[in-house]
């Protein structure tokens, strides 16, 4: 079965099949960065590298942007009340970005664009939107598009534009022809740091925020290419916006296929920034592994509302170990995966339905069962090369498992190890019990083989 994605332009699945054979080329809109990044941010990185990896899994070569939004009114008015430069912000967040992302397993993008470095092909497009009539100039200084002169608007978040319309009002200080016209070039401020002021042909200002994936989006991947991706929240009016500027510049369609992951949800309300209900990478990872988190995220499927709480990470982490225990039963081989491997099959049928992690992951499960059965070297390294293609089981078995026995002393569990192989080597079976049992009330169990001990947290 060839790869088929739910395409959110046409609201149904659809046979994938690129623009260029054998070349991908995905676009997916990245951070504004002012504040760390939180679980939400997570998905959304998670989700799309699971995408990338899954088309190079499946013999594609993938260009993939995700850019970074480093000029936008909330980072100048952290800026501001930090007192520091723009850059000196930006900075030193894309820096959190990079540690958080790494932290999780999600493989850096080919291309990682700041907007800032994408000025004058903003100023472009935003040209050849004027000379069609497509944009116009306020009094206030701002260019504005005219978005009932576009006439496909709304054609992704399927409303008309008086449906779009209603309950909105015309601020006649910002000088709109109509109120579902937005901003492409923003007037410069007198009050504005001199470091977010461009010269224009309109004017000294900045970019206003859609302009800027549009550019470049164009620029890197060309006028039009095969994957947009983002956040649901980012469907209207970000991405509705996008395709009026670029459709409406070149006469192209933007993109062919959009798609866009769900949320998570804290108390069934969206983890956001501006409700405070989030919870940044970091302060998760301060009790959870990266990796469990990961995982966390990727057994539910990509579209689908994530529910956070402890509980779901608790289960997520026993999961994963119980994934990690199969391996930890013998030293995996290095296979090449076969296709044609009944496991391997049904995890391909899976992730080729629109990324259907959670019945990739329902394989994997199977698979550790007949690792646990076999105890097969050749079983347990197609377990951990299917679970490559989600990021998953990369580890070694015995340091995940032993680092989830959070906060107890490795080097005295070592040591009482060590004391208890002696005290067998003397044939004092009672110490060694003894030992056995001072390490289970503690939540350690130990396993013995023809190799030595280990130990593991108690399931």
């Amino acid at each position: 079965m060839s790869l088929r994605i739910y395409n959110t332009l046409s609201r149904a699945l659809e046979a994938f099949s690129p623009l260029e054979p054998g070349h991908v080329r995905m676009y997916v809109c990245g951070m504004t960065v002012y504040d760390l990044c939180h679980l939400g941010h997570a998905r959304s990185m998670v989700a799309f590298d699971v995408v990338q990896r899954w088309l190079r899994a499946s013999g594609y070569r993938v260009t993939y942007v995700r850019n970074i939004t480093d000029i936008d009114d909330k980072i100048i008015k952290r800026a501001v009340e930090n007192g520091e430069t723009i850059r000196s912000l930006t900075d030193r967040m894309i820096d959190a970005l990079h540690q958080d992302a790494d932290a999780l397993g999600i493989e850096r993008p080919t291309h990682e664009p700041r907007a800032t470095e994408y000025v004058p092909q903003m100023l472009r497009m935003i040209g050849a939107l004027q000379q069609k009539g497509l944009a116009y100039q306020a009094g206030n200084g701002d260019v504005n598009y005219a978005v009932r002169k576009f006439p496909g608007y709304g054609k992704l978040s399927g409303k008309s534009l008086d449906e779009l319309n209603a309950g909105e009002r015309v601020a006649v200080q910002d000088g709109k022809h109509d109120p579902l016209d937005f901003v492409l070039w923003k007037s410069a401020k007198a009050d504005e740091p001199a470091d977010v002021k461009w010269q224009s042909p309109f004017g000294e200002g900045r970019p206003g925020w859609h302009i800027e994936c549009s550019a470049m989006g164009c620029e890197m991947l060309g006028e039009s290419f095969d994957i947009h991706g983002g956040g649901a929240d980012l469907q209207f009016p970000h991405h509705e916006n996008e395709i009026a500027q670029s459709e409406g510049a070149t006469g192209k369609p933007f993109a062919q296929t959009w798609m866009h992951n769900g949320f998570i949800n804290v108390d069934n309300e969206k983890m956001s920034k501006s409700l405070g209900n989030f919870f940044t990478i970091r302060d998760v990872l301060k009790e959870y592994d990266a990796e469990t988190v990961r995982f966390f995220v990727v057994r539910s499927h990509y579209r689908s509302p994530l529910n956070y709480s402890d509980v779901h990470l608790d289960d997520a982490r026993n999961a994963l170990k119980r994934l990690y225990t199969a391996l930890s039963l013998v030293q995996p081989a290095d296979v090449q995966i076969d296709w044609s491997n009944p496991y391997a099959a049904r995890f391909k049928a899976a992730m080729d339905e629109d990324f259907g992690t959670p019945e990739a992951v329902a394989v994997l499960f199977d698979l550790a069962g007949e690792v646990n059965r076999t105890q097969s070297p050749e079983v347990a390294g197609m377990l951990k090369a299917l679970a490559a293609c989600l990021g998953l089981l990369q580890d070694d078995a015995q340091k995940f498992l032993q680092a989830g026995a959070a906060g107890v002393d490795v080097v005295a569990i070592e040591a009482e190890i060590a004391a208890r192989a002696a005290a067998k080597a003397d044939k004092n079976w009672a110490e060694a019990d003894r030992i056995r049992k001072a390490l289970l009330e503690q939540g350690l169990v130990l396993k013995d083989s023809a190799a030595g001990t280990t130990w593991e947290a108690a399931q």
